[in-house]
């Protein structure tokens, strides 16, 4: 199956040397690989927050037979290698523009469920005993320049008055005592509520959920043909077969565009690399003022995300190559932990213990996506989560199951049961041939952006 990057960002058999696969902790479920010939009542194609949401809640909530096909091992994807921000987000479009398109109040109850969906996560791990080691009571944005500063506090104006969220800046002496000191630090804004965590252990623990509560897993079983017979879905696998009177499609930046024509030419896979350090002494710490345990990302178009981790390592991370290849990636690496001796001087040339790379699901709306097929209404799919999908995913995940379970299941293919921004499929891109030069060039931009938001 044509892939849109570099072959090694596909190899299922191949684990990600990341820091989380390094302190996952215990698999506490068993997912074998499909190598029969299988039925259920859903079957669900891919093994990642989306699914897994889905899994647990049609299993535990409804009593559904469903079963999980994950190409690789159960947490291969994103949902077990990004950053672990559990935090408000979801889209790439600007505020006036949703407001343009959905209007005040679903704009504002987007953003609410996006709150909602940061408390479904905590409250998971607490009904399930997810051990996905918790930090921080909010997500920071630090200003990269006064200019920034002043930017910041208009957001978080917009915030608590347009979109009922929690927000507060704090100047740059503020956040010295609170946050850190950087020669790109001028001040920050503090979103609730948001935390983080270790992604890895959430995904898996859902998996463990998923499984306890009477799901069916199946690892290492890529979708490689996907029929209709009758009223059965009939997906393949190297090793057997599923027949499904529905299917869920929760596959995101490794959307198999090939396995069905509604899929193709509908999502932006964008890399994304991640470094982490050594673990930090307690004076090297202290060098900088770090006092800041909330995930935090910086104010540019093309931005950095950052963590201090639970065992004192700092997690950096941020967009990747365009091409996929290992040489470009290894050129990221080195351009990462340049900038990262350049944001905190003290720890230049630090030691990176670990590095690994991932892709990022952006499609041409900007926003995540939930429906159902046009020509299909048995077939439902939830992507698009725009490097937000900690929460976002596991929310749409219980959305799936609710609507394909519950009382909203009469709604035919699209969901006018959940907020406007969601509802839907999104056009697929102009001229999907070219979706990486139109990567190039909106990259591009956004540097000239930053470039001349630096000098104002």
């Amino acid at each position: 199956m044509a892939r849109f990057h570099h072959p090694s960002l596909y190899q299922f058999t191949a684990t990600e040397p990341s820091y989380w696969q390094a302190t996952a902790g215990p698999r506490n479920f068993s997912a074998p690989r499909l190598e029969t010939t299988e039925q259920a009542d859903v079957a669900i194609i891919g093994g990642g927050y989306t699914g897994l949401s889905a899994a647990l809640h049609l299993a535990r909530d409804y009593g559904v037979d469903v079963r999980v096909l994950e190409a690789g091992p159960i947490g291969w994807g994103a949902s077990g290698r990004n950053g672990g921000f559990c935090s408000i987000g979801g889209v790439k479009m600007s505020l006036k523009r949703q407001l343009r398109l959905f209007g005040a109040d679903e704009t504002r109850r987007y953003y609410q469920s996006q709150a909602e969906a940061v408390e479904l996560v905590r409250s998971l791990g607490l009904e399930e005993g997810i051990d996905f080691q918790a930090q921080g009571d909010g997500e920071i944005t630090v200003a990269a320049t006064p200019a920034h500063y002043r930017d910041l506090v208009e957001q978080a104006e917009t915030h608590r008055s347009l979109l009922g969220l929690d927000a507060q800046t704090l100047s740059r002496e503020a956040f010295l005592e609170r946050g850190y000191d950087s020669p790109e630090q001028h001040g920050a804004l503090k979103l609730k509520p948001t935390f983080g965590l270790h992604p890895l252990r959430y995904v898996l623990g859902l998996a463990a959920a998923a499984e306890r509560r009477g799901a069916r897993l199946h690892a290492n079983s890529e979708v490689v043909a996907w029929d209709k017979v009758r009223d059965r879905h009939l997906l393949r696998t190297a090793g057997g077969s599923l027949a499904a009177k529905h299917v869920i499609v929760a596959c995101n930046g490794y959307m198999p565009e090939g396995l069905n024509r509604n899929l193709a030419g509908r999502v932006m896979p964008v890399q994304s690399n991640i470094i982490v350090t050594r673990p930090l002494k307690l004076e090297e710490r202290a060098a900088q003022r770090w006092r800041n345990d909330c995930p935090t990302i910086d104010s540019r178009h093309l931005f950095f995300y950052y963590r201090l981790l639970p065992d004192g390592r700092m997690m950096l991370g941020g967009r990747g190559a365009l091409t996929g290849h290992p040489r470009a990636a290894d050129r990221i690496y080195r351009w990462m932990e340049r900038r990262l001796g350049e944001i905190w001087p003290h720890w230049r040339g630090i030691e990176i213990s670990h590095r690994w790379r991932g892709l990022v699901c952006l499609n041409w709306e900007g926003r995540p996506a939930i429906g159902k097929f046009p020509d299909d209404p048995t077939v439902l799919f939830g992507f698009g989560y725009h490097g937000n999908g900690v929460n976002t995913a596991t929310w749409t995940g219980r959305a799936l199951a609710e609507w394909l379970a519950g009382s909203n299941s009469s709604d035919a293919v699209i969901p006018t049961h959940l907020p406007a921004a969601v509802r839907g499929p999104v056009k697929p891109f102009p001229v999907p041939g070219l979706r990486k030069p139109t990567l190039q060039a909106a990259m591009s931009l956004s540097r000239l952006r930053d470039f001349a938001a630096d000098w104002r």
